[in-house]
């Protein structure tokens, strides 16, 4: 498969780096090392897919423009359009021209989440109560200097779409019964730390996320009948511990499985090859956990942005 990178930033280098000889060539507006200044401009015969790394603003119609022309396209999440008809609409010529439509959520492919949703999937832990989640770093600076970044929902488009992606990715569909229960802006225009939750789930959810963690941190904590299960750090940041702690009645200290990682990231790779394989199978685009998350960001976007509210 060839491919071009759309979007030659933090990000495209690393999707760049990850296609190795599948690479072709790179398109960005600004960034002169790129090939191309517009996609437009590379030939349709020289590309299969595009990796696009690019702000939100553009996305729906560099998207448009590959799908039409057949070809496979890997988004960097959150796929973000004007109106949610927008994203239907990319489904829809997607499946019409049998290309995939693929929007990269790395986190799915990290160790230890995968574990999590084994052991969820698994039942081993019988009914589970809550689980809470912090996702933090240190980027408020970058942010505010950043003139495209420090606006709209903040912090909240961008590490609470991994959070609720992966709440999606372990317990199933959720309905959005999510409240805003802090929003705050510390140092950026737009808010930098938010925290979200729902108590009309069939579980207990408390999302926290924050630019203002000066060191990367991640965290999940989950409690449920038979025991508890926790991840603690990512890969990236590494080391990244697994744990599972099984209960003991009537009380008592439980017997602990704990899994450490040292390792490089592995998610890039992993989230690459899974994109290959769709585009070999011909897997019929399925926006719908886009669709659901355009939905539930863009409404509690609007909570966050007036400040602390509740439904």
């Amino acid at each position: 498969m060839k491919v071009i990178v759309v979007g030659l930033g933090i990000q495209g280098h690393k999707r760049r780096r990850v296609a190795g000889d599948d690479y072709v060539a790179s398109v960005d507006r600004f960034n002169l090392e790129a090939d191309f200044r517009r996609i437009e401009d590379v030939p349709l015969a020289d590309f299969d897919a595009a990796l696009c790394c690019v702000p939100d603003g553009p996305k729906y119609e560099i998207l448009s423009y590959c799908l039409r022309h057949g070809k496979h396209v890997l988004v960097e999440k959150p796929l973000w359009t004007k109106s949610i008809e927008a994203i239907v609409a990319l489904e829809k010529l997607a499946r019409s021209t049998g290309t995939v439509c693929y929007t990269a959520y790395n986190h799915r492919f990290e160790p230890h989440f995968m574990r999590m949703r084994e052991l969820v999937v698994s039942g081993v832990l019988g009914r589970i109560y809550s689980c809470r989640m912090f996702y933090g770093n240190g980027t408020a600076r970058l942010v505010r200097e950043s003139r495209w970044r420090d606006g709209g929902a903040g912090v909240l488009q961008d590490l609470g779409s991994h959070l609720l992606d992966t709440s999606r990715f372990w317990f199933g569909d959720l309905e959005d019964k999510f409240e805003i229960y802090a929003a705050n802006c510390f140092e950026n225009l737009a808010p930098d730390h938010v925290v979200i939750g729902s108590e009309r789930l069939p579980l207990r959810i408390e999302l926290e996320m924050t630019l203002l963690c000066w060191r990367n941190h991640f965290t999940c904590d989950i409690l449920a009948e038979h025991g508890t299960a926790h991840i603690e750090s990512l890969c990236k940041w590494g080391p990244s511990t697994f744990i599972h702690r099984k209960r003991v009645l009537p009380s008592g200290r439980p017997p602990e499985e704990a899994v450490t990682l040292v390792q490089e990231d592995p998610t890039w790779v992993a989230e690459y090859a899974h994109f290959k394989r769709l585009c070999e199978m011909g897997a019929p685009a399925d926006l719908s956990n886009d669709l659901w998350l355009g939905r539930t960001l863009s409404r509690l976007g609007g909570l966050a942005t007036r400040g602390i509210s509740k439904e």
